[in-house]
């Protein structure tokens, strides 16, 4: 059902792939939109080693979530900023493509877990973290994405 790379040489280990999905903050998610057209929006998320998901936060209305009603399925795209090999302009980039299904999350004690996971990626500031999931989690959904392909190369921009 899913394709194999093309440049197989290029194809980057399941480790590095876990390691983006990992340390990166943000990526693009993309869900079937409003008459057959792809609608991708940037997102923060959180990988889960425990059960392999990734999961975002998002509010209980607007296009994505009437989308995901529709069809939950979605890819997700993730980058790494890069690194140079000595002596060369070009950057080598790896990117990960998670393919797989949405499930939409209305439960307080999963919204507050995730939501405070989340935030720890941008903030160790407990007390801000404690605010933001006080005021905002009762209008917020998780969404978990159970990967059904992961699959990441490493491209040079030259």
């Amino acid at each position: 059902m899913f394709r194999e790379l093309t440049r197989i040489k290029n194809k980057l280990s399941d480790e590095a792939c876990i390691r983006i999905l990992t340390t990166e903050k943000r990526g693009v998610l993309s869900v079937n939109g409003d008459g057959g057209y792809p609608y991708a929006m940037p997102m923060n998320h959180y990988y889960n080693p425990d059960d392999g998901a990734i999961y975002f936060h998002c509010g209980k209305t607007g296009h994505r979530l009437d989308s995901l009603k529709k069809d939950g399925r979605a890819s997700f795209c993730v980058y790494d900023g890069g690194f140079r090999k000595d002596g060369e302009w070009a950057l080598n980039i790896g990117s990960v493509i998670v393919f797989g299904k949405i499930e939409i999350i209305d439960e307080p004690s999963v919204t507050a877990d995730i939501s405070e996971k989340l935030s720890l990626k941008f903030t160790d500031d407990a007390e801000y973290i404690r605010n933001e999931i006080k005021n905002f989690a009762a209008n917020t959904l998780i969404l978990k994405l159970k990967p059904e392909n992961i699959c990441g190369k490493l491209v040079n921009e030259s």
